[in-house]
């Protein structure tokens, strides 16, 4: 089988790539990126593009399936380039996959293309996707489901998975995701477990988690067989105010949905951090999933839960953790930080 990873120096795709490459099923892999790494890589061949100018076409050529995972959450400042992107580039993505005579695409949908609801039901895949139209991560999520909707609709012989992961975190991301979420000005010290005597939180923001290795190992079981649809993940327990006191052993501050809004708002206008007000407004509306088709489908087993995931990642930041990739390396950052100020805390992706 040849597979082709679009957007595999990230978060997923590196776990993806390592998962495939000892695969015995899996013959060669083409990992598709717009900055390549400089490791070789058994079974990889590494191809440079950015999927919203280039043609595609010619790098899924003899492809059996393609896996896109491909996504921008910064600029959080121009999203006009980060639609072009997520939307745009999904489309030609796709759309260069049928031209190219490619069987399966697997695609990197999320939590965050789902319509609003409580956190008293867990939902499964029937659920609308209709996003939350505050956050524009959600938004595009949307619109690249609808585009997957009529794309099916023409091209019933291709089969189309489509993976809807929780918040999805592993320790080598750390980097990453500090600088994606927090910014420049929030020192590692800080998530020290003995440093975090009180943790904002509220009811509405509970959610689920899901460790980046148990979602590629999903994205590898949707290669196999005949898989199509979408599939929720996430693991086990809730990300509720009771897990946070008893993994960080800190007290919860109960703090209102409103004004964690106000402050992230501020903070992101002031260029304190790179993260616009959405995703709290996606926090507390996104659905609750019930994981139950993946299980019972693909024979997903996820051998992390919430709570080592979560140890995992506060374990990462504090030690500044990445992983020898352009998107994930540590020091992507600059020097004490410097690249992302330089950019505007949010005005770039480094």
């Amino acid at each position: 089988m040849r597979v082709v990873v679009v957007g595999a120096t990230g978060n997923a795709g590196t776990s993806l790539i390592n998962l495939l490459r000892s695969d015995p099923d899996v013959e060669s892999i083409v990992g598709v990126a717009r900055r390549l790494p400089s490791a070789e890589l058994d079974k990889v061949q590494w191809r440079r593009a950015d999927i919203a100018e280039d043609d595609l076409e010619p790098v899924f050529a003899g492809a059996d399936s393609v896996v896109h995972l491909a996504w921008a959450i910064q600029p959080s400042r121009n999203l006009g380039e980060v639609e072009r992107t997520n939307v745009e580039g999904s489309r030609l993505v796709f759309d260069a996959a049928s031209r190219a005579g490619v069987g399966r695409i697997v695609y990197a949908s999320s939590v965050g293309a789902y319509s609003p609801s409580d956190k008293h039901n867990r939902r499964d895949e029937s659920w609308p996707t209709g996003g939350i139209p505050t956050s524009f991560y959600s938004r595009h999520k949307a619109a690249v489901e609808g585009i997957l909707d009529e794309f099916e609709q023409r091209h019933p012989e291709i089969a189309v998975v489509r993976i809807r992961p929780a918040l999805m975190f592993k320790r080598d991301a750390a980097s990453e995701i500090r600088r994606l979420f927090f910014g420049p000005f929030v020192p590692s010290w800080l998530f020290n477990r003995n440093l975090l005597p009180l943790i904002p939180f509220h009811p509405e923001l509970t959610t689920q988690v899901v460790h980046s290795g148990d979602v590629a190992e999903a994205y590898r079981l949707s290669l196999l067989g005949d898989a199509r649809g979408a599939f929720n993940l996430a693991t086990e327990p809730l990300v509720t105010a009771e897990l946070i006191e008893k993994t960080f052993d800190a007290r919860v501050l109960k703090i209102s949905p409103d004004v964690l809004r106000g402050f992230a708002d501020v903070a992101w206008k002031l260029r304190f951090q790179p993260t616009p007000s959405g995703w709290v407004e996606m926090g507390t509306n996104a659905p609750l999933m019930d994981a139950s088709r993946a299980k019972r489908e693909l024979g997903w087993k996820p051998r992390h839960d919430a709570r080592a995931t979560l140890l995992e990642l506060t374990d990462g930041l504090r030690q500044k953790a990445g992983i020898n990739t352009p998107p994930m390396e540590k020091k992507a950052g600059g020097f004490l930080r410097n690249r992302e100020i330089r950019k505007g805390v949010g005005g770039s992706n480094p």
